[in-house]
């Protein structure tokens, strides 16, 4: 029961539901991935008293008004190409040179009728 709620508030917090193995008289048991083996032995499982599974999971857990970092920031996504301009101009570095795109063959009206359809559909999709 204790699992089963535990989980509802697990979803990219600390831990997601697919990790937690189970709860019993030993503790909660949950899969992590431990970077100093290699093959399948870096998946492991770990069992603890359910006190410091929740004082492990409470470490992640952020304090009203803080918000975390991968979604807001400088590369945050809404403003991150001008973000990354902005700090290349106050240092003085410039922008990466990308080449041109290549020319279109209009020798052949149906593939350039194709290509000018794909485009309008990629430009809708976005």
């Amino acid at each position: 029961m204790v699992l089963a709620y535990l989980a509802r508030y697990t979803h990219r917090v600390a831990i997601s539901n697919a990790r937690l193995v189970g709860l019993d008289k030993r503790g909660v048991s949950f899969r992590y991935k431990d970077y100093r083996r290699n093959g399948r032995e870096r998946f492991r499982t770990m069992t603890l008293l359910p006190s410091e599974f929740i004082r492990r999971f409470l470490l992640h857990v952020l304090p009203n008004g803080f918000h975390r970092i991968r979604h807001y920031g400088l590369f945050a996504s809404a403003t991150c190409k001008a973000n990354i301009a902005r700090a290349r101009e106050l240092i003085a570095v410039p922008a990466p040179v990308m080449d041109p795109p290549a020319e279109r063959d209009d020798a052949d009206p149906a593939a350039s009728a194709a290509a000018d359809h794909n485009h309008a559909l990629l430009a809708a999709a976005a």
